[in-house]
């Protein structure tokens, strides 16, 4: 080989190896870009894994926050209703009480009456009985109270009535009242004793 085809190989083969080194540039450049892609994704995701963390922390601190003050609300309510349950039964017990004494003051007069005409002797004792039996309409009627009106013929409620027997009687229609054994008063609406009846057949 002579000395000019030996430098002719040598330029080829210098040739030869700045082509692999641009090649081999060109993949190192490569893989440091994906690897810089790659880390600025991790990055990125870090990022965002920390951003979306403390968005939940603070979330939970916020509902802590929330569940304490619905239990104050809670403990709260609850008392206040202890309270009102306490001071309504207090308050029902005493208007039941002093319901109880106004209807027993009213009634102790008639009681004070019956006395005195118990010491009587003869018609002064039926005229007692009268001005008791009075008395004790005029004290009901200060109650509210009011007799329940049945007569002879009425037909016969049982919203009001108590059939007690049943009797013949050609002058009462079947299911009609004959007589009132007791009489049935009522305050209002309500009825607090029914008028005790006998029916005809």
């Amino acid at each position: 080989m002579s000395e000019e085809e030996i430098k002719e190989d040598q330029e080829e083969t210098d040739a030869t190896d700045r082509l692999c080194d641009v090649a081999g540039g060109e993949d190192n450049r490569e893989q440091e870009e994906k690897k810089e892609k790659t880390d600025k994704r991790h990055k990125n995701t870090s990022r965002e894994l920390e951003t979306k963390l403390l968005t939940l922390e603070s979330e939970n601190e916020k509902l802590k926050e929330e569940l304490k003050g619905a239990e104050d609300k809670y403990l709260r309510l609850y008392a206040e209703y202890e309270n009102f349950r306490k001071r309504t039964a207090k308050e029902k017990e005493g208007i039941y009480g002093d319901a109880y004494s106004d209807a027993v003051t009213e009634v102790l007069p008639i009681a004070d009456t019956l006395e005195i005409a118990a010491e009587c002797e003869g018609d002064k004792v039926v005229e007692g009985v009268r001005m008791t039996l009075k008395q004790f309409t005029e004290t009901l009627k200060k109650l509210g109270i009011e007799e329940i009106q049945t007569v002879k013929g009425d037909e016969f409620d049982p919203g009001v009535h108590n059939a007690v027997m049943s009797e013949d009687d050609g002058e009462v229609k079947t299911g009609c009242v004959v007589r009132v054994l007791r009489k049935g008063y009522r305050k209002g609406d309500k009825v607090i004793r029914y008028a005790m009846v006998s029916v005809a057949n």
